[in-house]
């Protein structure tokens, strides 16, 4: 899962996964329960089929702003998505070579949000005078992974956190987390027969004790019936907000996708498959649940 450091790319995206995991136990959680089931032989087995992000619409930051980051190392913009009810747009990016994972970049529509709302995501995104990204060495690795993992803006208040969470669960999200890795995502049909498929992967996890997002359906699918994806429902973290309160907020979570093949390939062998033969690209519907996994209804269900 974290490939080799050959690249700048390659030494950004360790750097995120590797403090991803620090912060997400249901990581290594996973990993364990699959190399002890004999899935996978070591963590570095398991393909990455993307990670996401999530940030703020506003001047200076955004899809606009993030994205140069995987410009530089060869990534290219790929389908626009727009998520009506969630305020939200997006791109995926697809990578320089296919030994590296999907990009999925999502920013809040902040002009849309209530006057209130709006207030509170700009007293705070309002200190980001310029593109920070701008400032930044590209090619740096530790420059880079040092500015997606600092905070943009002052920590927030409990109470304004509250507020947006009241009218976008996703505007609360990134007030706190900011740029800190959303999700990775599990390549399910790579793995062996039993395993490879979404319903089935399901079954294992929950058979481990994983709570999976229910939202739509635990299975999310495509309509072309070619992408399946679910999710676990993201762990809860001991946040400290600036008015010194400590409070349990949702962070991070894991992801599975299963890719099926077109059907130009469909009589294609398992082991002979391409990722060129494969399902591309993302599906808004799935999507749009996924990012759920992170929501109170879904988080409350932890536990039970």
């Amino acid at each position: 899962m974290i490939h080799t450091i050959e690249t700048p790319i390659d030494g950004i995206l360790d750097g995120l996964m590797r403090r991803y995991q620090e912060r997400v136990p249901d990581v290594g959680a996973v990993q364990a329960r699959m190399i002890e089931d004999g899935l996978v032989p070591e963590a570095s087995a398991i393909q990455n089929d993307h990670v996401a992000f999530r940030t703020m619409g506003v001047p200076h930051l955004g899809i606009a702003s993030l994205e140069k980051i995987f410009l530089r190392h060869g990534y290219q913009r790929r389908d626009p998505y727009r998520f009506e009810g969630k305020k939200l747009d997006a791109y995926w990016y697809a990578p320089p070579n296919p030994t590296l994972p999907r990009i999925f970049i999502s920013e809040l529509r902040v002009d849309e949000l209530s006057d209130e709302a709006r207030a509170i995501v700009r007293s705070y995104t309002d200190a980001v005078a310029s593109d920070p990204v701008d400032d930044l060495d590209l090619d740096d690795v530790a420059q880079v992974d040092a500015f997606l993992h600092s905070g943009l803006w002052r920590l927030p208040t409990w109470s304004d956190y509250q507020r947006l969470a009241e009218e976008s669960e996703y505007a609360a999200w990134v007030i706190y987390n900011r740029y800190y890795l959303n999700h990775f995502t599990v390549s399910v049909h790579t793995l062996p027969d039993g395993y490879d498929t979404i319903p089935a992967f399901n079954d294992w996890l929950e058979r481990h004790g994983f709570t999976l997002n229910s939202a739509g359906g635990k299975v999310k699918t495509s309509p072309d019936g070619l992408l399946r994806q679910s999710s676990t429902v993201a762990e809860m973290i001991l946040a400290e907000f600036a008015d010194g309160d400590e409070h349990a907020i949702s962070g991070s979570y894991v992801e599975f996708a299963e890719r099926r093949p077109l059907p130009e390939f469909a009589e294609v062998p398992k082991a002979q498959r391409t990722r060129e033969m494969l399902r591309e690209g993302f599906e808004a519907g799935n999507a749009d649940k996924i990012f759920e996994s992170t929501y109170a209804e879904q988080t409350s269900a932890r536990g039970r």
